[in-house]
Order: structure tokens, then sequence, then C-alpha cells
């Protein structure tokens, strides 16, 4: 992976989440207990863009400007201006992601993902359509975390981590078919996720100082480590989508700083994230 170099951009969050960047090398992300989306530019300065609103798990820009953000529902925010496009009877929503045509593929949460005592409901996964039309695609995800697909959008990975694993579809028929699960092990915590172009999907193991990366079959080929233990979402993005950004809800190496935004450079460069245009 790269030079194995790790770079601090920014840090003193809470539980940092849904890294995304723009064309213009923008690094969106969100503070899930603290509240608000913030901008990270590529001259290091930070700007809130969301304020207050809490729990966003899932980033996604949106081809009409503004972004597609996941918490209590699914809404698009621009200039101000919130328009809800998804809201259900869960407690929320977590991570999401486009597909190639700008619908997003999205998460819900149906049990408070910080009680560690309660039992677990299952939560879904939907699909919004360009026209608004929602679709559950699938069941049965013990706590939804990130989402991403293959590099020829054949495949969809979504990191289950109250299962343990990463629960692999293939897309036929723009369905969803032949579930199964991926890396299942019970010392893995699977968050957030991304793809590279060599089909690796690099996975952010939550409580192990990580980001482990997998071959199509869940074999680890590769990992990460990183001065947190909470490591909990991951993005590419640069010019050659090389820029490796990894977030984290900690920092080992000086506590004071909390959650930190870390870069590193990768050997290949990212799956491209489609803008939304629900």
């Amino acid at each position: 992976m790269g030079s194995g170099t790790l770079e601090t951009l920014a840090y003193g969050y809470g539980l940092i989440e849904g890294p995304r960047v723009d064309v213009d090398g923008t690094l969106y992300f969100s503070d899930v207990p603290n509240g608000g989306v913030r901008a990270l530019s590529p001259d290091g300065e930070v700007s809130v863009v969301i304020p207050k609103r809490r729990g966003v798990g899932g980033i996604a820009i949106h081809a009409d400007g503004g972004l597609v953000v996941g918490g209590r529902n699914i809404c698009h925010v621009v200039d101000g201006e919130t328009r809800v496009i998804f809201d259900s009877d869960s407690l929320g929503f977590n991570d999401l992601i486009t597909d190639a045509r700008g619908r997003v593929v999205c998460g819900t949460i149906r049990t408070d993902p910080f009680d560690e005592d309660a039992e677990r409901t299952p939560g879904e996964a939907y699909r919004i359509a360009l026209d608004g039309t929602i679709e559950e695609m699938y069941g049965g995800v013990g706590l939804t975390n990130g989402i991403g697909f293959s590099p020829d959008g054949s495949t969809i990975y979504h990191s289950d981590t109250g299962n343990n694993h990463v629960i692999c579809h293939d897309v036929e028929d723009d369905r969803y078919v032949n579930r199964r699960a991926l890396a299942e092990s019970k010392d893995f915590n699977p968050d957030g996720l991304a793809v590279d172009e060599a089909g690796t999907i690099w996975v952010a193991d939550y409580g192990a100082g990580c980001v482990r990366g997998f071959d199509p079959t869940g074999v680890e080929t590769a990992k990460i480590d990183i001065p947190a233990r909470a490591v909990t979402s991951l993005c590419f993005g640069g010019d050659d989508r090389r820029d490796l950004f990894i977030v984290t809800a900690d920092n080992t190496e000086d506590r004071s700083r909390a959650g930190t935004i870390f870069r590193t450079r990768a050997d290949v460069p990212g799956v491209p994230v489609a803008l939304a245009r629900v």
C-alpha cells in the first residue's frame, strides 16, 4: 500500500464518519456525536457546511450541488436548504453509496449502535431511484456500515459490524442476489469501506487500529496500521484517486487529538464514486 507514510490532516473531533472527496479535492466529513458536516479544503482550512446535524454516517456529493447525507433521514442539503429524500420507521441511516447511475444505496439502523447490551434488531439496505422511488434490496443487516461496489459494478459489498463480516451480493438484472459473507471473524468489526480498481476491498476495522484489504473471495491481502483503535471509515481521492483518507474516533499517539483525519498514498487508484442524482 503505497509509501506507508501517514500524514495527519486534521484532528480534535469526536467520531468522524462519512468521508467523501469532490473533484476539487475538498474532503467532506461528519462528527457523529458532536454534530455537523465539515469541509476540509486542499489548503487545510476546515469549514462547517451543514451545522448541528448529528448521526451522519454517510455522505454523497450531489450532481446539482450540495450533499446527500444520512442521519435521522436521507436528505439533500444545498445552500442551507434541506430536501428530505427518504424517511423511514427506523432510528435512522448510517453509511450510503451511489451506484454508477447516481442512485443511492443506504442502510437503516434499528438499534442504538452505541448500546452494546441491547438486543440488536437487524436493519435493511434500500435503494433510492432517480425518480425518488424507494426499494428494499435486502434485510438482515445486524449493524449497517460501509457500502461499496466492485470496479465493474457487478458486486456490492456492505459492512455488517453486528455480524462481524462483509455482506456480498452479485448485481444481476438490477437486483442484488447470491448473498454470502466475506471475511467473517468474531474479532473483525468492519466499519467504513472503499474499493480500489484492482478489486481490493479496504475495510476500517473498528477497535483493531487498522484498515484491512481483502480480495473478492474474502482473503486478507494487506493491512494498514493506524495510530488509533477506533478506525471508522476511509475513502479515495486526489487527481489520481490514489490519496487514501482514513478517519477515526481517537488517536493513540496523542489522546488530546481525539478524532483524526489521516492521509496516505495507495499503489492502486480507488474506484470512482458517482455523483448522486436522486
